[in-house]
């Protein structure tokens, strides 16, 4: 099987793939097109059906497996593909597995990491929080299954640990750099900041937003899940309920970004930086690696509103 990180420009491929979506476009001249994003393992690829009325085009639909003959192109720095053939797969032509992305970091080894933070956390209450989520074994299982983004970032089995472990582990070294920090506050804020993402999204292989993710959104859902775990501990001090549901509600930074709030206390601050650091370094590393062998720029990307390239290797100037 050719992988989609694997296909280069100029290739001509027929393999199975999963149908993200499926859309009918217009050109700028009035005429339909199939615009599809097709998805294995290795990532995604956005793909045109330009001519539709083709005998070769069948009939399928988004969340099917599809047979599909196509050129490789590049466009804006980034793989596309030109169908030229699609139908719809039959069973015993593809296995499930090969079309879910998957974190390249060890899962097990990634969730013991975050276990052990959450052991170093010492204020009884919010220790007490972590373990009646994280260690329990259904929301665990859920929890490291999951993705962290749709497709921003992230957007694989495993992306939403991955992404939480990494800003965790930031928040740990700005607890370390700036001691006024507490500590407990924002690493259990940081472990935390993204739970209602498990409820956002829907699981793989569709992995979309679900009527709560479109109606309220991560933020709100997680705010919603610690409050509900909260009132079930005697004793949990108000003040420190209200810091850490801020630390959630401000962690996106602005309110243009999401944000029901902006960061009011030195914590939430901390976390948003650790959560932006992340997102982003991750978000490029995947555009990186999507363009290939392309060494040249790789057009505007709206998402980091800038254009970007590989960097040099020093010896030359050939990219890496």
């Amino acid at each position: 099987m050719k992988y989609l990180d694997s296909l280069r420009e100029g290739m001509r491929i027929s393999e199975v793939y999963l149908c993200k979506t499926k859309q009918i476009a217009l050109t700028k001249a009035g005429k339909e097109y199939g615009n599809l994003i097709l998805q294995d393992k290795t990532g995604t690829v956005d793909a045109k059906i330009w001519d539709l009325g083709s005998p070769g085009i069948g009939n399928f639909e988004a969340m099917d497996y599809v047979c599909v003959d196509a050129d490789v192109t590049m466009f804006m720095g980034s793989n596309q593909l030109n169908v030229k053939r699609i139908r719809k797969a039959d069973e015993g032509e593809y296995i499930p597995s090969d079309y879910l992305p998957v974190s390249s970091k060890d899962i097990g080894k990634m969730y013991t990491e975050l276990l052990g933070i959450v052991a170093s956390v010492k204020n009884p209450y919010l220790r007490k929080l972590l373990e009646s989520y994280f260690g329990d074994p259904d929301f665990a299982k859920a929890f490291r299954f999951h993705s962290a983004a749709k497709s921003v970032h992230h957007g694989f089995v495993g992306g939403l640990l991955e992404h939480t472990l990494s800003v965790a582990k930031m928040c740990s070294y700005f607890a370390e750099a700036y001691p006024m920090l507490n500590r407990d506050l924002l690493l259990t804020a940081a472990l935390f900041h993204d739970i209602g993402k498990t409820k956002e999204l829907s699981t793989f292989p569709e992995n979309d937003y679900t009527d709560d993710g479109q109606l309220l959104g991560h933020i709100i859902i997680g705010t919603e899940m610690i409050s509900d775990h909260i009132r079930e501990i005697p004793g949990f001090p108000p003040k420190l309920a209200s810091e850490l549901k801020h630390c959630i509600l401000a962690h996106h930074g602005e309110l243009e970004y999401g944000s029901p709030k902006k960061p009011a206390i030195l914590e939430a601050l901390a976390l948003n930086f650790a959560d932006n650091a992340d997102a982003k370094m991750e978000t490029m590393i995947e555009v990186l690696q999507n363009a290939g062998d392309n060494q040249g720029w790789l057009g505007y990307n709206r998402l980091l509103e800038t254009n970007i390239r590989k960097t040099s290797d020093g010896e030359g100037g050939k990219s890496r």
